[in-house]
């Protein structure tokens, strides 16, 4: 169970609730944001003393029935729900380091995707695998070192632009706040992680943006169905956008593609055509082609 983290996120989400989300008469005006957490604790059914010990992080483990009365009161979302159990140490919670090694049927199957760009992440926003179209739609991830191939450093550090820096993308300041709930599901599955506790540190610590997004506590993004890549060879690249989970190693599989005949379908056929002859993001080089995977 972690005291602070169920303190902190029970805290967030309360604030966010008015009156009349719950059927209560909004009164007179309030000194702080949010409900009150005597009304909370008459929602959930519970004394409003322990409640209040919940989110100051004195509280022993509230029981499955004591956490599905305050996810109810505090209207939370299947996945805030989620997560409120794993804070509250009621679910199962990884406790080890989180996977990098991807399904070799996995790699095949990026191979063989027709005018796709697919790639695999890890639950760090690692990008462990990809085929030649990713890398030349996005960047030649052979060329960098792994400490380089993290999305979520890429989204918050450097001097450039959010959107240049996520290759042009249209929807960077969604992503953003995408890999901050990520991370902090993330963060509460694998505690013990340094990969992982190591990443967020280094973003709250070098990154304004991504630590204010950070203590709102969201933990669940809309899907993003579909976005346009800036390409500074091709130009706009508009694709769809399907995220597949792999649940066995805690994964994600992200696929873009475009419908035949479209725009975008044509700007994918070029990349393919180019291949690794556009380099970092843009950069024509005479690169001969490499084997892409696992480094």
């Amino acid at each position: 169970m972690d005291k602070q983290e169920l303190g902190a996120f029970l805290r967030s989400r309360r604030e966010r609730l008015r009156p009349q989300d719950v059927g209560l008469p909004s009164g007179p005006r309030r000194r702080t944001p949010g409900l009150r957490r005597e009304e909370i604790a008459v929602l959930a059914h519970i004394s409003t003393e322990y409640y209040v010990r919940l989110e100051q992080g004195r509280a022993p483990r509230p029981s499955a029935e004591v956490l599905a009365g305050i996810a109810g009161a505090l209207r939370l979302t299947d996945a805030e729900s989620d997560h409120l159990h794993v804070l509250a140490g009621t679910a199962p919670a990884r406790t080890g380091l989180h996977r990098r090694d991807v399904r070799p049927s996995i790699l095949v199957l990026l191979e063989r995707l027709p005018q796709t760009a697919g790639f695999v992440i890890s639950a760090a926003f690692e990008v462990l695998a990809w085929n030649d179209l990713a890398a030349a739609l996005m960047e030649d991830f052979a060329a960098l070192a792994p400490h380089d191939r993290n999305l979520a450093r890429r989204a918050f550090l450097g001097t450039e632009r959010a959107d240049a820096r996520l290759y042009g993308i249209s929807d960077a300041a969604e992503f953003r706040l995408h890999v901050v709930m990520d991370l902090r599901a993330t963060l509460a599955r694998y505690p013990a992680d340094p990969t992982v506790t190591g990443l967020i540190d280094e973003l709250r610590d070098a990154s304004p943006d991504f630590a204010r997004l950070w203590e709102r506590h969201d933990v669940q993004a809309p899907p993003t169905l579909a976005k346009t890549f800036h390409h500074p060879v091709v130009g706009p690249v508009a694709v769809d956008c399907d995220t597949l989970a792999l649940t066995d190693r805690d994964q994600h599989l992200v696929l873009f593609s475009a419908p035949p005949g479209s725009p975008g379908a044509e700007a994918l056929a070029l990349l393919n055509v180019l291949g690794t002859e556009v380099g970092d993001y843009g950069q024509v080089a005479d690169r001969a082609p490499v084997s892409r995977g696992l480094r």
